[in-house]
C-alpha cells in the first residue's frame, strides 16, 4: 500500500525547487548589483573630489611663493569654508625639508591623515584614493595626489568628504534594490505556481478519472493527454480490459466447474436416495457436505475474483430495505419486524450480489434466532486525510437468546452450526467473514442491546 500520507506532494516539490532556485539567483544578483553600484558611486564621489583637487593644482602652480595668492577661491564650495563642514582640503609641501601646511578653513587648526593605500599612477604626479578619519572622528572619503613642480616644490594635495554621502546613497539603492528583488521573487514565485498548476492539470485530470472508475462512474479512462502522461493512460485502460477479461474468464470457469460437478453429485444424491441402508444415508450425507462445501468454495474463488479489480458501487439502503421485506415474508408466520435505519448515501464499494450475499446471510440469520425483533444500523467510520479507503459498519442486532463469547468464537467456523435443529449448512457466516475480508472488511460477533447477537460487518464504502 502506497503510504499516501508520507508522501510529500509534487507540486509542492516542483514549486519548493523552483523558489529555492529563485532565491538563490536573485541573492547573487543583489550582492552583485550592490557591489557594482557601490563601486560607481565611489568613483563619481572621487571624479567629484579630483575635480577639487585639479583646481588646488592650478591655484599653486607658478605662484607657491606668492604670500598674495589665496588658495581654493576658485573651488566655488562653500562647505570648504564652512568649520567643520565635512568638507576638507589640505596642500603640503615636503622638498627642500620643508613642512608646509596649508588648510581649508573648515579643518581649522586640524590636520588630516595621509592616504597609506597604493597610487593608481607613477611618475612626477601619483595619486590614491580611500578613506581616512578626519575631525571628531568622522569618516572621510579622500582623494590625494602627489606632483613635482621642479624649482616650485613638491607637493601632497589631499582634498576630502563625508563619507556619509556614499553611505547614504549606497543605503538608499540597497533598500530600492531589495523591494525590487522581492517584488521579483513574489512575482516568480506566482509564476511557478501557476506553472505548476497548470503543468500537473492533466494528473489531476487522471487521478479524478480512475477516482470516477473506482465509483462506478466510468469504465475506462477518457479525453487526451499530454504525451508524457497518454502512455500511463493507455496502460491503465489496458490494465482495466485485462482485470474484466480475467473476471469474465474466471465466472465461466467457475461456472463451468459448478455444472461439472452438480450433475455427478445430484446423481450419486439420487442413487443413495433410492436406497434404505445405512450406507446409502452415509453417501446421500457426505454428498450434501461435498455440495455444501463446493458451492463454498466456488463461492469464495468467484467473490476473490471481483474483489481484486475495478469494482462498482451499491447503494446500500435500497438493498437493505430489499432484503428485508423478503425476510419478512419468508419468517411472515412468526411476526418478525425488521426495522432499517441507515443514512442516506451510503455506498458499498464492489459488487452487488457479494453485498446481498453477506447482509441477506446475517438478516437470515438474526431472523432465525429473534424472537420478534431484528434491526440493521450503520456507522460510518470517519475518513483518514489521503487515505485510500473508508469504510462503514453494518450492525445487525435481534432479541434472541444470544451467545455466549466461546459460543460466538465457534459458530464463525466452517460448517459448525450450535443447534441442528435451524436450517442451513452452517457455512453462512464463514463466507461471510470471507468476502469480507476479500474486501479488506471484516465480521465479529457481539452482545446486542436487545439481548440477543450483534453482527457487525466492515466494508469498504464509496
Amino acid at each position: 500500500m502506497i503510504a499516501a500520507a508520507r508522501a510529500p506532494s509534487l507540486a509542492r516539490r516542483l514549486l519548493l525547487l523552483a523558489l529555492a532556485f529563485a532565491v538563490v539567483l536573485l541573492t547573487i544578483t543583489g550582492i552583485v548589483l550592490a557591489a557594482v553600484n557601490r563601486t560607481a558611486v565611489e568613483r563619481g564621489f572621487d571624479r567629484r573630489l579630483g575635480v577639487y583637487v585639479k583646481l588646488l593644482i592650478a591655484d599653486i602652480a607658478g605662484v607657491v611663493d606668492d604670500p598674495q595668492t589665496t588658495i581654493g577661491a576658485n573651488l566655488g564650495e562653500p562647505l570648504f569654508e564652512l568649520p567643520q563642514s565635512g568638507w576638507y582640503w589640505q596642500i603640503t609641501r615636503f622638498d627642500a625639508g620643508r613642512n608646509e601646511v596649508r588648510a581649508s578653513r573648515s579643518l581649522f587648526d586640524g590636520r588630516l591623515p595621509r592616504l597609506g593605500s597604493e597610487t593608481s599612477e607613477a611618475g612626477p604626479t601619483r595619486s590614491s584614493e580611500g578613506y581616512v578619519e578626519g575631525p571628531n572622528n568622522l569618516r572621510l572619503r579622500a582623494v590625494e595626489r602627489t606632483i613635482e613642480l621642479g624649482e616650485d616644490g613638491d607637493f601632497v594635495v589631499l582634498v576630502a568628504g563625508p563619507a556619509d554621502d556614499i553611505t547614504m546613497a549606497l543605503r538608499e539603492f540597497n533598500l530600492t534594490l531589495i523591494i525590487a528583488l522581492v517584488l521579483l521573487a513574489l512575482g516568480m514565485a506566482l509564476a511557478s505556481l501557476f506553472q505548476v498548476r497548470v503543468g500537473l492539470a492533466p494528473l489531476q485530470r487522471l487521478v479524478g478519472g480512475l477516482a470516477a472508475i473506482r465509483a462506478g462512474e466510468r469504465e475506462r479512462l477518457e479525453g487526451s493527454f499530454p504525451v508524457e502522461i497518454a502512455p500511463l493512460a493507455l496502460e491503465v485502460n489496458a490494465l482495466i480490459d485485462d482485470n474484466r477479461a480475467i473476471v469474465d474468464r474466471a465466472r465461466t470457469h467457475v461456472g463451468n466447474l459448478a455444472h461439472a460437478l452438480k450433475t455427478p453429485l445430484s446423481v450419486i444424491q439420487n442413487e443413495a436416495a433410492g436406497r434404505d441402508d445405512m450406507l446409502a444415508q452415509k453417501v446421500s450425507e457426505q454428498a450434501r457436505i461435498m455440495r455444501d462445501q463446493v458451492g463454498h468454495h466456488l463461492d469464495r474463488a468467484r467473490a476473490a475474483a471481483r474483489a481484486r479489480v475495478v469494482s462498482g458501487v451499491v447503494e446500500i439502503r435500497p438493498v437493505v430495505e430489499a432484503l428485508a421485506r423478503t425476510m419478512e415474508k419468508i419468517h411472515r408466520g412468526r411476526d418478525l419486524a425488521i426495522a432499517v435505519d441507515l443514512p442516506e448515501g451510503l455506498a458499498f464499494r464492489g459488487e452487488r450480489q457479494d453485498f446481498e450475499e453477506m447482509v441477506g446471510n446475517l438478516v437470515d440469520n438474526a431472523c432465525k434466532w429473534a424472537k420478534g425483533a431484528v434491526q440493521v444500523t450503520a456507522v460510518r467510520e470517519p475518513g483518514e486525510p489521503l487515505s485510500e479507503r473508508t469504510f462503514a459498519t453494518i450492525m445487525i442486532d435481534d432479541d434472541g437468546p444470544g451467545l455466549t463469547a466461546a459460543e460466538r468464537d465457534e459458530v464463525v467456523r466452517r460448517g459448525r452450526r450450535l443447534d441442528e435443529t435451524k436450517p442451513g449448512s452452517g457455512l453462512g457466516l464463514s463466507i461471510v467473514s470471507d468476502l469480507a475480508g476479500l474486501y479488506g472488511g471484516h465480521l465479529a460477533l457481539s452482545v446486542s442491546p436487545q439481548g440477543g447477537v450483534r453482527a457487525a460487518i466492515r466494508l469498504p464504502t464509496a
